[in-house]
């Protein structure tokens, strides 16, 4: 069974939500970077950047993040090297942006990549859906939904830019 969680009005108020709260809790933005899990966090931390810019004319700068090096609970391919961020993140306010949280491995996975590329000033953490279950004291600053969920079900988030639609579904 499918239930349609989120639609893309939905997503698009939560994004707006988001970006307002990263405006309120980070006064001072040219410190700030955004930075997205590949490959759904990437796509929603560029709709984020475009709303800070459109809300306050600022351009935030933002990197796309290969976390698969860092995973504890993943196998890798012998050879693979995902690609290295582009800027240094030396006393940055970086903000981890990611579709779904649910144990916060991959989120981990995303802290250690960023601190082997800098000591940044903070790290924070934005997501679209949290959904529980988590197996490291990780929790998102900032959250588009809450969905409480059993283990047995899986959330997609589905965006226009790789699936052709907007859409959030939880599926048992």
């Amino acid at each position: 069974m499918e239930k349609i969680i989120f639609d893309q009005d939905a997503i698009n108020r939560s994004l707006k939500r988001i970006a307002h709260e990263i405006l309120e809790k980070n006064r001072h933005l040219d410190d700030v970077v955004l930075v997205g899990i590949k490959t759904r966090g990437v796509f929603l931390a560029e709709r984020l950047c475009q709303l800070i810019q459109d809300f306050e004319g600022i351009n935030i700068p933002f990197l796309a993040l290969d976390v698969r090096r860092y995973r504890d609970d993943v196998k890798r391919e012998v050879g693979e090297n995902p690609e290295e961020p582009e800027m240094a993140l030396d006393e940055k306010i970086v903000i981890i942006i990611d579709d779904v949280l649910y144990t916060g491995r991959t989120v981990r996975a995303a802290m250690e990549a960023v601190l082997k590329y800098g000591r940044p000033k903070s790290i924070q953490l934005g997501t679209l859906i949290d959904r529980g279950h988590r197996e490291l004291p990780i929790r998102a600053d900032y959250i588009g939904k809450n969905i409480p969920t059993s283990k047995s079900e899986s959330v997609n988030v589905f965006l226009t830019e790789v699936d052709g639609e907007d859409l959030v579904v939880i599926k048992d």
